[in-house]
């Protein structure tokens, strides 16, 4: 009998490209040169928004004039695009873990909370394309996470059940959305993490020389 066919998930930001102070550079220098007086303790808050929630988020406390909401989040996206492409930013070891989740028969997705755009960016640099059966941006959805919908909508391109997937994520809003759409979940911490990792069913600190038999035994 043949064995069912099984997927791998990945979450983009800070587990296949360690673009989180990116992010956070390139939202310090378009918002405050709107006059937005940006905090670290109100950044925080935004951590795991999409990017067009960010925007408003600023703008419901430091509202600007002419310069739309849309306009400020493409700002946001093409400075993320132009600091990953000057940086040495991703993830140690990731193109090697891929090429082994091939090697094994898994069908590999990308569910992330940034916009489309950023992703052709971030898998390039990281020379990663080709290893990547369907690519799930929550632009295209209703809801980012902590709403399950990219999840389930990354399963249903791989047609693979949820309950057959393992959602590799780095943030407990991730997680959460993982969860609530029915799949494992393995926590990257990437050496370290303040993250609550409660949901987490299995953890990896790093992806050079996982051993891939925790991940079979996930499903």
């Amino acid at each position: 009998m043949k064995e069912r066919q099984k997927a791998i998930i990945f979450d983009m930001d800070g587990v296949v490209v360690d673009s989180e102070h990116l992010w956070a550079q390139a939202e310090y220098e378009v918002f405050t040169a709107l006059g937005v007086e940006v905090t670290e303790e109100l950044a925080l808050i935004t951590k795991s928004m999409t990017t067009i929630g960010v925007a408003s988020f600023w703008y419901e406390r430091f509202p600007w004039e002419k310069t739309t909401l849309q306009e400020v989040e493409e700002l946001v996206i093409s400075r993320v695009i132009a600091l990953i492409e000057a940086e040495h930013c991703e993830i140690a070891g990731i193109k090697l873990f891929l090429m082994q989740l091939k090697a094994k028969g898994y069908k590999i997705g990308l569910a992330t909370n940034s916009p489309y755009r950023i992703i052709p960016a971030v898998l390039e640099k990281a020379g990663i394309a080709d290893y990547f059966d369907t690519i799930a941006s929550a632009e295209f959805e209703p809801h980012g996470k902590p709403h399950p919908g990219i999840y389930l909508s990354a399963s249903k391109k791989l047609n693979i059940d949820p309950e057959y997937c393992i959602a590799i994520e780095d943030s407990y809003s991730g997680m959460l959305a993982a969860k609530m759409a029915g799949m494992k979940v393995v926590a990257f911490t990437n050496g370290g993490s303040a993250v609550d990792l409660s949901l987490a069913d299995h953890i990896i600190n790093e992806y050079e020389n996982h051993e891939m038999e925790a991940f079979h035994a996930l499903l």
